[in-house]
């Protein structure tokens, strides 16, 4: 698969941006390293005059935004999501530099579409947005000053995202080829909270962090669709049996 083709399964995905601008500079950054599909989760203002302005010559992608309700509406159909994040998180999914994690979405991007996904500017991802992903990337800055503008850290993402898409064309896809979209296995994480209700596993009152944890371990499993198939018959065979 050529570099062209292989930008072309990469999503830029801005979740709740509050500044218009910065839509128009993320566009802009995008399309100067060959990435065109840009997607935006309840933006504060959109369409916007400062968009535009900013965009400079990429209003094509602004044009073609998606603008999503919701962060699952914009990973509907990708096969892997990279949070994009400075903060520490506890319980935390695999954290990699934006090198090695431009390296694994233009990998996985061979069998299907991917996607880097940006919070807010004042406060980033949220815990449960990060829970939606499957890896968390940072950019290695300066430890007493690490703050960068949402549209920079886009820019640092889309160079390493061309830099990995010019690997040889020959370089094999690493891994199954068959893997699981993210709303199968969102589907599949329903699926297996409401069954360790149903048995009694997991009290409501007191649920705890357990299905951070059980999103913990299957991300880094990465499910394919037969797998997820398979767990999602062992969890109907036990909510049969607890009925």
């Amino acid at each position: 698969m050529s570099d062209v083709a292989v930008l072309e399964r990469v999503r830029v995905v801005l979740s709740h941006t509050s500044h218009p601008g910065n839509i128009g500079a993320a566009a802009r950054a995008m399309k100067t390293m060959g990435l065109s599909h840009l997607y935006l989760v309840k933006p504060k203002h959109f369409p916007h005059v400062d968009s535009r302005a900013l965009a400079a010559g990429a209003l094509d992608i602004l044009s073609a935004a998606v603008v999503c309700e919701t962060l699952d509406e914009a990973l509907s159909g990708t096969v892997l999501a990279v949070a994009a994040t400075a903060r520490n998180r506890d319980l935390s999914h695999e954290v990699v530099d934006c090198r090695a994690a431009s390296l694994r979405l233009v990998s996985e991007a061979r069998r299907g579409d991917v996607a880097l996904v940006f919070g807010t500017e004042r406060t980033g991802l949220t815990i449960a947005e990060v829970n939606k992903c499957g890896l968390i990337a940072t950019i290695p800055a300066n430890t007493t000053y690490a703050s960068l503008n949402v549209a920079q850290a886009v820019q640092v993402f889309a160079y390493e995202l061309r830099i990995g898409s010019e690997i040889s064309e020959s370089e094999p896809a690493v891994g199954p080829a068959n893997l699981a979209t993210h709303e199968e296995v969102e589907h599949f994480y329903e699926h297996l909270e409401r069954t360790l209700y149903s048995t009694g596993f997991l009290s409501p009152a007191q649920p705890g962090r357990l299905m951070q944890r059980m999103r913990r371990l299957f991300a880094r499993s990465r499910l394919e669709k037969e797998e997820v198939n398979i767990l999602r018959g062992i969890l109907s065979a036990m909510q049969d049996k607890a009925q």
